[in-house]
């Protein structure tokens, strides 16, 4: 049998498959990319055995889950584990402290199906322990420089050009803004975190020390960075983006309405999933009414169901330039000069993209050298 897994580096950096032993409700707050879910016990019977374990201690507790997880169910999931063990060789698995539910699911495999499996030592909590001081390490130890820039200027385009950039975004599934809220839900909390240091320890393996970072707030959608980032964001150094007033529209047009309408129509149909879609932006320009005032947002708000109405009937999106240019001129604007100037000391270079894609390469090779 491999030994069990105490290098959780390596484990990370290879993306070794994961089988996490925990209740689905545990799996569910927060997990590991590599990581599947075949639980032990439901949730329903992880509440039993706590509170017998509470109340008559670990003799009873252990009874109990004897009881509960017998026959056909225990088999089930012997069966389940097997095959996990067998499509996945190289990998491990684990419960929350590596302790009781670990060894329980490792004495089953060994003796009703003859697989020797071994499991992370520490379990899910040294797994999350690790990847917390990764993302401390990472912002304690390498070099941060921030894209800034107004709205639709194509900063996550930029950053994707980018051998050491992290895109907080993508790892949120979150475009940051009112309107940034994706087809798909954000990851829990504590997964968004953990799939963020996992990237910051496999950049770094590569020898990058040095990163680019979209100038955010403590909040993407949901998600809160991590504090060492806040802290580290607050004081770290700026690149701005620059872009045309027209371009800009046009990048928003086809990120928010043409490409966005397009996956919500793939994920739910023709008819249902522009619905959807309509509902979303309505949505997003409601969730800033009190901010743009009345007559604003009821003059954006009716540009908006015309223009919507123009692309359910005859597919055509050109109404929306209109409460975009508006939503840009009078909103995201004034509020991103405003930023930008209270950061003005902190600002080292700005330009278009190709300006500044080269001045941020040669920041990062100067670094190297």
């Amino acid at each position: 049998m491999r030994s069990d897994c105490t290098d959780f580096r390596e484990l990370f950096l290879n993306d070794l498959p994961l089988m996490d032993v925990r209740a689905p409700v545990e799996f569910d707050k927060g997990a590991f990319a590599q990581s599947i879910n075949l639980p032990l016990m439901t949730d329903s019977e992880r509440q039993q055995i706590g509170t017998t374990y509470k109340q008559q201690g670990q003799h009873a507790a252990i009874e109990l889950g004897h009881a509960l997880v017998g026959g056909a169910i225990k088999q089930a999931r012997i069966e389940a584990w097997a095959q996990f063990a067998r499509a996945n060789p190289q990998g491990y698995l684990y419960c929350f402290r590596g302790g009781l539910r670990s060894q329980i699911t490792q004495q089953w495999l060994k003796d009703e199906a003859g697989i020797a499996y071994p499991r992370v030592v520490g379990g899910y909590k040294a797994l999350r322990t690790f990847l917390i001081d990764t993302n401390e390490q990472a912002m304690a130890e390498c070099d941060v420089v921030l894209l800034g820039g107004m709205t639709g200027t194509g900063k996550t385009e930029a950053l994707a050009q980018l051998d050491n950039a992290v895109d907080l975004e993508g790892h949120a599934n979150h475009r940051g803004s009112s309107f940034g809220k994706q087809v798909t839900p954000q990851p829990p909390q504590i997964s968004f975190e953990n799939n963020l240091a996992v990237d910051f320890l496999k950049k770094r393996a590569q020898g990058i020390e040095q990163f680019v970072l979209e100038d955010e707030g403590r909040l993407i959608g949901g998600r809160s960075l991590p504090l060492s980032m806040q802290l580290r964001m607050k004081a770290a150094p700026l690149v701005w983006l620059e872009d045309s007033f027209d371009n800009r529209v046009e990048r928003i047009l086809k990120d928010y309405v043409v490409d966005l309408s397009a996956r919500f129509v793939e994920a739910n149909g023709t008819e249902e999933g522009f619905a959807l879609f309509a509902e979303r932006l309505r949505l997003s320009l409601s969730s800033i009414a009190k901010r743009l005032g009345g007559e604003r947002f009821q003059r954006l708000a009716a540009a908006m169901d015309n223009a919507l109405q123009a692309q359910e009937v005859r597919g055509a999106v050109d109404g929306h330039r209109e409460w975009i240019s508006v939503l840009l001129e009078e909103y995201y604007d004034p509020m991103y000069v405003y930023q930008r100037d209270a950061k003005a000391e902190r600002i080292e270079f700005a330009g278009d993209q190709a300006e500044v894609l080269a001045y941020l390469r040669q920041r990062h090779h100067h670094r190297l050298a």
